[in-house]
């Protein structure tokens, strides 16, 4: 879920000679983030337990050739787990037709990859050891495990590493302060000679709330000192361990039609290691920031932007995590609210609800 709501900002602050506005500008979007799938994947996985003891175990199997895992240690993972057994009998599957030991036990089982066991949609199955003659026994059928769905590249029904989760952030607003050469403002609040528009990050009085997002005072004249404290701090739940650096970057354009032209005004990365799958973990906090394209600034503040989070890196099973070409994989944009959100009496409206200063974004 996202972070609750929280109240959007606008400040004012002038000076004898010296005017300057500031705005911050609100993330906006609903409690269930944003949804990134494979639109060519066919829906969920593929169950695969079949069980024929006249053949050998791995006949027919696609996912026959599977060495032993490899591990990239991290600090504070998991040592390496030895395997047992042979390549088409390794201990840690317990697949169909492969020896065992007790008639009736049962066991967890997977037939497919080591690389996308328990990631995605994928999860084991499990199966009963059973006499199959009177001196050899061996595991049944694979029930109910979900393998990765036919032909897909991407998403939960990949089953690949970061494929499923969510990255939580709390405070993603920025400020937007326009500088002018006198004291005195338009009836519309904005500048009689603007010069500066520049963008700055908002900060939070305690790093975490409730207390909302705020403006730093910058002064009178560009550009203003970076705020005190981090951006934002943030959490990650994910279905595999590993390092990741995860990326947000702010950007002028149509959430609707994002364009590699689109100007960014800030990009802010971080890099960590996230140790336990599938479970939501403080991320290191983004950093605090300041941007000198005025021209980026205008454009945002006059069509609108988006956010856009990208990950790249390695799972601890030596997995690569990018966009299968090497480079930051994007698996989520946050919208942002138009200008008019900013006054209280345009709160009601369609698109300024779900205004809010925190962000999320769920890929499956």
């Amino acid at each position: 879920m996202l972070p609750s709501m929280r109240s959007w900002l606008a400040g004012l602050g002038a000076s004898a000679s010296v005017a300057f506005i500031v705005l911050a500008s609100p993330a906006c979007g609903s409690d269930d983030g944003s949804t990134f799938v494979d639109p060519n994947a066919a829906e969920g996985g593929v169950n695969d337990g079949s069980f024929d003891p006249n053949k050998k175990p791995d006949s027919g199997d696609p996912f026959a050739n599977d060495p032993p895992p490899q591990y990239c240690i991290i600090d504070g993972g998991p040592a390496q787990v030895p395997v047992s057994g042979t390549p088409e009998c390794p201990s840690d599957k317990n697949k169909p037709g492969c020896g065992c030991s007790t008639v009736g036990e049962t066991a967890a089982c997977w037939t497919g990859l080591r690389a996308n066991r328990h990631n995605g949609v994928c999860k084991d199955g499990m199966t009963t050891c059973n006499q199959i003659n009177e001196n050899n026994k061996a595991w049944g059928p694979c029930d109910g495990q979900v393998l990765p769905a036919s032909g897909s590249t991407k998403g939960a029904a990949a089953c690949k590493c970061f494929s499923v989760g969510q990255w939580k952030l709390a405070n993603l607003s920025p400020c937007f302060r326009e500088y002018c050469g006198s004291a005195d403002l338009n009836s519309d609040g904005t500048c009689v000679i603007q010069t500066a528009f520049l963008a700055v990050s908002t900060y939070d009085d305690d790093g975490a709330g409730p207390n909302p997002a705020k403006c730093t005072d910058q002064g009178t004249s560009p550009p203003g000192p970076v705020p005190p404290g981090p951006w934002t701090t943030d959490t990650l739940k994910t279905d595999c361990a590993g390092r990741f650096t995860l990326c947000y970057e702010l950007k002028a354009g149509d959430f609707a039609n994002p364009k590699t032209t689109d100007c960014s005004l800030t990009k802010q990365c971080v890099t960590g290691d996230y140790t336990v799958e599938n479970v939501e973990q403080p991320f290191p906090p983004l950093p605090a920031w300041t941007s000198a394209d005025q021209a980026c600034a205008k454009a945002w503040n006059a069509t609108g932007g988006y956010g856009e989070m990208t990950v790249k890196g390695e799972s601890i099973l030596c997995d690569k995590v990018d966009d299968g070409a090497g480079n930051a994989f994007v698996f989520n944009r946050v919208k942002y609210c138009p200008s008019k959100c900013r006054k209280p009496e345009n709160a009601a409206l369609a698109e300024c609800l779900n205004c809010q200063q925190g962000g999320s974004g769920e890929f499956q």
